[in-house]
């Protein structure tokens, strides 16, 4: 007799994944909060930015991926965090939580020292760092849940890779290229 494994999701993954959704929901909602409160008060907060080489620049290594330009950047980034924080969320529960400090930090950090002198603010350098690390690590795991979440990234997010390039005025490819390198190192070693 011929055993076939079962492929439905069983009700613990179901409530795994319904969690990594609420809690990136969660982060989320801080980031619309926040630009609700600039856009009623006419506060400005791109000082909140990374401004490379200056010292007060090093303020947004911390907010910069808290703070956006308009409501149109936040909601380019929304769909991405909400899908890509989920499945990083869901598939690596035990490493995500580096892979979110080092994306955040270290990629901020890394335009600090080496981006163009404006500055530099906004969630993309997550998306791209979450995007990486999910890409990698199903090619080096080649596990199920692992190539499923890969090639779900592929599909929905693999033109992403242009945003790495200086193509596009007032976007930091920066940013970008920081946040994926040091997702693709964290796939490699955690």
């Amino acid at each position: 007799m011929l055993s076939i494994p079962s492929t439905q999701s069983s009700p613990n993954d179901v409530l795994k994944l319904k969690k990594a959704f609420f809690i990136v929901l969660s982060y989320v909602i801080i980031l619309w909060i926040i630009e609700l409160i600039k856009y009623f008060t006419n506060l400005h907060t791109f000082k909140l930015g990374v401004h490379p080489q200056e010292l007060l620049g090093l303020i947004g290594v911390v907010t910069a991926p808290l703070i956006h330009a308009s409501f149109e950047h936040l909601i380019s980034n929304t769909p991405a965090l909400l899908i890509l924080g989920t499945a990083l969320l869901y598939g690596y529960p035990r490493s995500c939580w580096i892979v979110l400090a080092a994306v955040w930090l270290l990629a901020e950090l890394g335009v600090w020292f080496t981006a163009r002198p404006v500055y530099h603010f906004g969630a993309s350098g997550l998306t791209y760092g979450f995007m990486a690390f999910i890409f990698v690590v199903g090619i080096l795991r080649r596990d199920r849940l692992a190539i499923t979440l890969s090639l779900l990234v592929f599909f929905l997010y693999g033109t992403m890779i242009w945003g790495v390039f200086p193509h596009q005025p007032g976007v930091s490819f920066e940013t970008h290229l920081w946040g994926g390198g040091l997702g693709a190192i964290c796939a490699v070693l955690f």
